[in-house]
């Protein structure tokens, strides 16, 4: 089969601070209804022509759906979606050639196993993102893809998650037809039961990648500072279960964005209120060990020494 070579593609980031820091706090962001409903519409046109069929070609189908224009537009550089792209991967990503779809047939009595996807790696370096969209309405009720928030930072394979069953605070993917959700790749994720009947469920996987080194270059709040808003890094803060000893989610999400932020060396795991801790957090402290990047010419009475052992994990 032919396929497009994979090529650059640029537009303005229209993520947040708040956002970005919130997509490496969870490793997803979920953009609703972002595809328009007339392309949706073709995409559960054309894979319903395949359906009655027993072994789907999960990525051969897809790929083909790559040579059609209205597809790759309205899709793969659909305008509410690659702005959110372009804040997390930076200007001139690449997006892949590849298109993969997961279709499932309802009813699915079975739970299938939580996985990460092969190829994964654990880093604080957001180099790629994987994308998955719903082409149709997709309820609970359909067997969605469930993810674990947070996930990402936990350094497990497949066959060390497989064995386990619900988990407090996994999400469901779920959403009207066109929600698009961005993850960042090792997150935790399996297809839940479907209780519906007669029908299939469909989600589109695809994949974009960075192409230029990391900067701070997305949205600028005015009124969001993150040298001293610090409860955005931590779950504990906003809520959200952790499956992490004390604030460590915070000071993982802080190190991601900073990496980001191309500023990764400024990065120093120091504990207790130290900068990114969430205590206090209204808005106007400055912390030991903050990053001089987000200061803006502003000075803090300390700074660890780089070869400190303050400076280590």
């Amino acid at each position: 089969m032919k396929t497009a070579p994979m090529i650059t593609h640029d537009c303005k980031p229209t993520l947040t601070d708040r956002q970005v820091i919130k997509f490496c706090r969870l490793g997803y962001l979920k953009l609703e209804a972002a595809v328009a409903p007339e392309v949706c519409a073709k995409i559960i046109d054309f894979f319903r022509e395949k359906e009655p069929r027993d072994n789907l070609d999960e990525m051969g189908d897809a790929c083909a759906l790559m040579e059609e224009d209205w597809f790759l537009q309205g899709l793969v550089l659909c305008p509410s979606v690659i702005g959110a792209i372009r804040s997390l991967v930076g200007a001139n990503f690449i997006y892949s050639n590849y298109m993969a779809n997961h279709p499932g047939r309802c009813p699915e009595p079975d739970t299938l196993n939580w996985h990460v996807d092969g190829g994964n790696m654990h880093t604080f370096a957001l180099n790629y993102l994987q994308v998955f969209c719903l082409p149709q309405d997709t309820t609970v009720e359909m067997g969605p893809t469930e993810i674990v928030p947070g996930s990402h930072f936990l350094l497990s394979q497949s066959s060390q998650v497989d064995h386990y069953g619900a988990i407090k605070g996994s999400k469901k993917c779920i959403g009207p037809a066109g929600t698009v959700f961005i993850t960042c790749y090792p997150i935790w994720h399996r297809r839940y039961k479907a209780i519906a009947t007669d029908c299939w469920r469909h989600v589109l996987k695809y994949w974009y990648y960075r192409n230029t080194a990391p900067t701070r270059d997305w949205v600028i709040e005015d009124d969001f500072d993150p040298a001293t808003h610090c409860n955005d890094f931590s779950m504990i803060a906003q809520g959200e279960p952790s499956y992490r000893r004390n604030f460590l989610s915070a000071y993982d999400t802080a190190r991601m964005y900073m990496w980001l932020c191309g500023h990764e060396d400024e990065f120093k795991y120091i504990g207790g209120t130290a900068w990114p801790g969430p205590i206090p957090n209204d808005g106007t402290q400055e912390r030991y060990a903050t990053p001089p990047s987000l200061l803006n010419g502003r000075k803090v009475a300390y700074q660890p020494e780089a070869n400190s052992i303050l400076s280590t994990r």
